[in-house]
């Protein structure tokens, strides 16, 4: 196992290249120009080259680039173009808050779907089965973005039990976890559903029952662990979509994020914090489908990996 993480490890840095070169190419070819933000319109000729060179955006493009790659390979993700500030600096105050709402989702998500998948499939057909099916389909349809306006409109700004901005506190946490996790869980629900229901018709259940075991302990201790396998594959890879696709949650909610830095950075052109912001969340994803493999192996102890 420990091999295996080495290697998919390995494997990251030309996954992490070509996004790099990818996004540092959209930002240098694109129309506009950061220095005039800076600067402002009336600057002469003389300021304007001296903040280019401070930046080193007078430099070619390749030049630029591999200069980029050196101060990754130091720790170094460069400085804001706006704020002047280290972008590390800035990665390291927002990323907890996005962290924090992405692991509350993923927490909503599982306790719901979970149990949801489960009852679906032994109640197979019945009124179980097609409430928690259609509330999924509803939670299908719904995009995060809308539920978490609808949220913040019942539960903060009408009954008041939450902030309507971010305010610092757990309480900020709640409603785009919420959103996030609702909408994930929908999906997952349908998956834990026919995941069960191919493990049901399986011999080994079907002699666990003749045992005289109680339907409790043939569900959850027998059947659900073989049948979280592919859910786990679904979940490590909506684990890196819940931390990158909390962005419009967090402008809805005022939340200083890294969605919300990285969105404000792309409008000012501010492209070392975006490259930053890029590279940290591309990491989260592939170590979240590198997390969901050591899964397997202790869901299911026959997995092994060379």
């Amino acid at each position: 196992m420990l091999k295996y993480i080495v290697k998919r490890l390995i494997l990251m840095i030309p996954v992490l290249l070509l996004m790099t070169l990818v996004v540092f190419s959209i930002f240098y070819f694109a129309p506009g120009d950061p220095v005039s933000r800076i600067a402002g319109p009336n600057v002469t000729e003389e300021v304007y080259k001296s903040i280019q060179k401070k930046y080193g955006l007078d430099q070619p493009f390749v030049v630029q680039y591999l200069r980029f790659l050196k101060s990754v390979a130091e720790g170094d993700l460069g400085i804001s173009i706006l704020q002047d500030r280290p972008v590390l600096e800035m990665i390291k105050e927002r990323l907890p808050v996005t962290l924090q709402i992405g692991l509350l989702g993923f927490a909503i998500t599982f306790a719901i779907a979970i149990p949801a998948g489960v009852a679906a499939a032994v109640k197979k057909n019945t009124a179980v089965d097609y409430l928690c099916m259609t509330g999924s389909l509803l939670g299908i349809a719904v995009p995060t973005f809308w539920l978490g306006m609808l949220l913040l409109y019942v539960f903060a700004y009408k009954l008041r039990w939450f902030p309507i901005s971010g305010d610092g506190s757990f309480k900020q946490l709640v409603l785009p976890g919420f959103a996030i996790g609702l909408t994930n869980a929908a999906i997952t629900a349908r998956m834990v559903r026919s995941s069960m229901l191919e493990v049901l018709k399986q011999d080994y259940v079907r002699t666990a029952r003749s045992k005289g075991l109680l339907e409790k302990t043939v569900v959850y201790r027998h059947a659900l662990k073989n049948a979280l396998i592919p859910v786990i594959t679904l979940m490590g890879l909506r684990l890196g979509w819940i931390l990158g696709g909390s962005v419009a949650l967090e402008i809805i909610f005022s939340i200083p994020g890294i969605g919300r830095l990285m969105v404000d950075a792309i409008l000012s052109r501010d492209f070392p914090v975006v490259q930053g912001s890029m590279l940290v969340l591309t990491s989260s994803i592939i170590l979240a489908n590198i997390l969901a493999d050591i899964l397997y192996a202790i869901v299911d102890p026959r997995i092994r990996y060379g």
